[in-house]
Protein backbone atom coordinates (compact mmCIF):
# COMPACT_ATOMS: atom_id res chain seq x y z
CA UNK A 1 0.00 0.00 0.00
CA UNK A 2 1.07 3.33 -0.95
CA UNK A 3 0.20 5.65 1.98
CA UNK A 4 0.68 9.48 2.54
CA UNK A 5 -0.71 11.78 5.51
CA UNK A 6 -2.51 14.82 4.75
CA UNK A 7 -2.76 17.87 6.99
CA UNK A 8 -4.97 21.14 6.61
CA UNK A 9 -4.68 23.58 9.24
CA UNK A 10 -6.09 27.21 9.22
CA UNK A 11 -9.15 29.56 9.87
CA UNK A 12 -12.08 27.05 10.42
CA UNK A 13 -14.65 27.96 7.13
CA UNK A 14 -17.45 26.16 5.57
CA UNK A 15 -16.72 23.64 3.18
CA UNK A 16 -12.91 22.47 3.81
CA UNK A 17 -13.50 18.79 4.91
CA UNK A 18 -15.85 18.51 1.54
CA UNK A 19 -13.38 20.44 -0.86
CA UNK A 20 -10.71 17.98 0.50
CA UNK A 21 -12.55 14.73 0.39
CA UNK A 22 -14.26 15.38 -2.96
CA UNK A 23 -11.12 16.10 -4.16
CA UNK A 24 -9.26 12.97 -3.02
CA UNK A 25 -12.67 11.06 -4.12
CA UNK A 26 -12.19 12.47 -7.70
CA UNK A 27 -8.55 11.21 -7.76
CA UNK A 28 -9.06 8.19 -6.53
CA UNK A 29 -7.46 8.67 -3.41
CA UNK A 30 -9.30 6.32 -0.57
CA UNK A 31 -9.05 7.88 3.26
CA UNK A 32 -7.72 5.15 5.52
CA UNK A 33 -8.40 7.31 8.74
CA UNK A 34 -9.28 10.88 9.40
CA UNK A 35 -9.17 13.36 12.28
CA UNK A 36 -10.31 16.59 12.80
CA UNK A 37 -11.28 19.44 15.63
CA UNK A 38 -11.47 23.02 15.68
CA UNK A 39 -9.88 25.05 18.89
CA UNK A 40 -10.96 29.19 19.02
CA UNK A 41 -11.93 28.93 15.64
CA UNK A 42 -8.97 27.34 13.99
CA UNK A 43 -9.06 23.71 11.87
CA UNK A 44 -6.82 21.09 12.11
CA UNK A 45 -7.12 18.02 9.91
CA UNK A 46 -4.95 14.99 9.49
CA UNK A 47 -5.91 12.09 7.04
CA UNK A 48 -3.97 8.74 6.15
CA UNK A 49 -4.59 7.87 2.64
CA UNK A 50 -3.82 5.32 -0.06
CA UNK A 51 -2.62 6.75 -3.00
CA UNK A 52 -2.51 2.93 -4.58
CA UNK A 53 -4.67 3.55 -7.04
CA UNK A 54 -3.71 7.40 -8.11
CA UNK A 55 -3.50 7.98 -11.44
CA UNK A 56 -1.81 10.74 -11.53
CA UNK A 57 1.71 11.70 -9.97
CA UNK A 58 2.36 12.31 -6.37
CA UNK A 59 3.46 15.50 -6.87
CA UNK A 60 0.51 16.96 -9.21
CA UNK A 61 -1.28 15.54 -6.28
CA UNK A 62 0.14 17.26 -3.70
CA UNK A 63 0.54 20.48 -5.81
CA UNK A 64 -3.36 20.44 -6.42
CA UNK A 65 -3.80 20.12 -2.85
CA UNK A 66 -1.92 23.21 -1.99
CA UNK A 67 -3.80 25.14 -4.61
CA UNK A 68 -6.89 23.71 -3.23
CA UNK A 69 -5.76 25.02 0.10
CA UNK A 70 -4.63 28.53 -0.81
CA UNK A 71 -8.44 29.07 -2.60
CA UNK A 72 -9.74 28.51 1.22
CA UNK A 73 -7.19 30.45 2.81
CA UNK A 74 -6.07 27.08 4.41
CA UNK A 75 -2.61 25.18 4.73
CA UNK A 76 -2.41 21.76 2.89
CA UNK A 77 0.73 19.65 3.15
CA UNK A 78 0.95 15.86 2.03
CA UNK A 79 3.99 13.90 2.84
CA UNK A 80 5.07 10.63 1.99
CA UNK A 81 4.82 8.27 4.92
CA UNK A 82 7.86 6.91 5.17
CA UNK A 83 9.01 10.62 4.93
CA UNK A 84 6.66 11.70 7.54
CA UNK A 85 7.37 9.01 10.21
CA UNK A 86 10.96 9.11 9.81
CA UNK A 87 10.58 13.20 10.39
CA UNK A 88 8.44 12.28 13.80
CA UNK A 89 10.50 9.31 15.00
CA UNK A 90 11.97 10.21 18.41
Amino acid sequence: MNKAIITVVGKDTVGIIAKVCTYLAENKINILDISQTIVQGYFNMMMIVDFSNVDSTFDSVNNSLVQIGEGMGVQIKCQREEIFDKMHRI
